[in-house]
């Protein structure tokens, strides 16, 4: 029986909620296998030899000579699908996402094997989440906003992926199961403390650093280490969006702490590597003077990586027992302000907005546009996905737009030298001058993510025109641009016949899983060139 293994911990963990989950799972399965056909229906995949489309009908034709027809509605990037909801292929209906995967043929990739499992991970976690938020939770602050995800990524069939957990550990961990839980504080030694900036006075015994960790890091990694220390004081916290980055209830106030979580959250481990470490703060303070330098320092606010370290294991600095602390969003609000990640208004059928959707959206493309493709002519890129970009909301409407998560960020050393800035030295790869990477870090997330998400969401739960949304995005851009002369290569790409989006599944089947692949998607905004 599938996810048996699931519903046998729950009988042992949490027995309330073995009937929930199970009224939960054609649900989270239908979904899972929507998000997989659509990735069929326009990613470059090995087994696909073409697509062709009919009467509502795609067929998938399949390089071993078989075929596979399901709606053409349901490959759409934000479908609906009903809870029984099937591919059917040479065989027959087929509802289970790894089924689907298989009809690929055989894959001798690693990471064939590997997806199969993270598919079914991610059908039993959101079958959990959906349980466990049957009734609507009020979202008053902004750590609420953060946990009212409860189905993770709106696009990506490993929405809901946690390799690595336990049933147990979901329910403890997880930020839509709601838990508050306890960091421990491990006493690192001078001589095997890797860090840069000024690590927080109050984190500190002499020449002593209290590196927060994360409990399932500490179970899991840190026991392998029996020459640390853990001190008795912990941090409560709650876990925000990402699932590894905290807000603490007791500690460090006006910050978050980002820590090693060696667990598959969707697409990526989440460790934190050295070269994150040393480039968050110097990254961080550069983002920040080219904002101020383009006049957006009041409509977008970068919550700065303060700083960061890791433990040296073995001569290095360990990704798995790391940690970073960064400026909270509280820090940036005013009274009665609240922080949304923006791909919280989606998965909360737009709730906290407020007024007519058409101004609203507009107003808000009028706050994120401007800076964006300012940063982006000046030679940084912001990879503005709904998770990393947050909206300030006053009384339900947008009033400033914040940006976390600089890891992220991409830079062009030629067009910041023509504004004057000089790159600081930087340990990762994410500095260079390819143009096309530049602008696809920005639209991949701000156009094919943020925007599409509100569009879809606006449309669907406020009977909003998509065409009228999009004409308010492109008219905030035409605004810009014609106070840009310089940019119109990037003019030209944001009104482009196609926009790049994440290709999820050929991404997780390659070797090299964590190197980004895009595939074209059609650009709603070419109609408003």
């Amino acid at each position: 029986m599938p996810h048996s293994t699931t519903i046998d911990e729950l009988r042992r963990v949490r027995p309330d909620m073995v009937d929930p989950f199970l009224a939960a799972l054609a649900g989270a399965r239908a979904t899972v296998l929507g998000r997989l056909w659509g990735a069929f229906s326009r990613e470059s995949l090995p087994g696909i030899a073409e697509r062709t489309r009919g009467g509502g009908a795609l067929v998938v034709h399949l390089a071993d000579g078989g075929r596979l027809t399901g709606p053409d509605l349901a490959a759409e990037r934000f479908p609906s699908v009903p809870d029984g909801f099937a591919v059917v292929g040479p065989d027959g209906p087929i509802q289970e996402p790894a089924e689907l995967l298989a009809m690929l043929g055989p894959l001798t990739a690693p990471g064939a094997a590997r997806l199969a499992g993270e598919l079914d991970n991610s059908v039993a976690n959101l079958a959990l989440a959906r349980a466990a938020n049957r009734e609507p939770r009020p979202v008053q602050d902004s750590a609420d906003a953060e946990q009212a995800v409860v189905d993770g990524h709106p696009q990506h069939p490993c929405c809901r992926t946690r390799t690595g957990l336990s049933v147990a550990e979901v329910f403890a961990y997880a930020p839509e199961h709601h838990p508050v839980m306890d960091l421990a504080l491990v006493a690192v030694p001078a001589d095997r403390w890797y860090g840069t900036g000024d690590w927080p006075p109050e984190l500190r015994e002499g020449e002593t650093v209290l590196m927060p960790v994360h409990p399932w890091q500490r179970a899991h990694v840190l026991s392998y280490h029996p020459e640390l220390t853990v001190v008795e004081r912990t941090i409560a916290a709650r876990p925000l969006l990402s699932m590894r980055t905290l807000l603490p209830l007791d500690a460090l106030p006006g910050c978050h702490i980002k820590t090693a979580l060696d667990v598959q959250v969707t697409n990526y481990r989440r460790t934190i590597s050295p070269a994150e470490v040393a480039d968050g703060a110097p990254l961080s303070e550069l983002v920040t003077a080219v904002v101020d330098k383009a006049g957006f320092s009041e409509s977008l606010r970068i919550l700065r990586e303060l700083v960061g370290g890791a433990v040296v294991v073995d001569g290095k600095p360990s990704s798995r027992l790391a940690a970073m602390i960064r400026e909270s969003s509280e820090r940036h609000l005013g009274p009665g302000e609240i922080a949304v990640p923006l791909t919280a208004v989606h998965a909360t059928g737009a709730e906290m907005v407020t007024g007519d959707p058409v101004t609203w959206f507009a107003e808000f493309a009028r706050l994120v546009l401007p800076p964006a493709l300012t940063l982006l002519s000046m030679g940084v890129a912001l990879e503005a996905h709904g998770q990393n970009t947050l909206v300030a909301l006053r009384d339900g409407r947008p009033v400033r737009v914040l940006y976390r998560d600089l890891d992220g960020v991409r830079v062009h050393p030629d067009r910041l030298a023509a504004h004057g800035f000089l790159l600081p030295p930087l340990s990762g790869s994410r500095a260079g001058n390819d143009e096309t990477a530049l602008r696809t870090k920005l639209f991949g997330g701000l156009l094919s993510g943020v925007f599409s998400e509100l569009v879809d969401v606006l449309a669907r739960t406020r009977s909003a025109d998509p065409d009228e949304l999009w004409a308010a995005v492109a008219e905030a851009a035409h605004r810009v641009y014609a106070g840009l002369p310089g940019a119109a290569g990037d003019r030209e790409v944001f009104f482009g016949d196609t926009l790049p989006l994440k290709a999820t599944i050929a991404m997780r089947l390659a070797d090299d899983s964590g190197v980004a692949q895009w595939t074209p998607v059609p650009n709603p905004l070419a109609r408003h060139r």
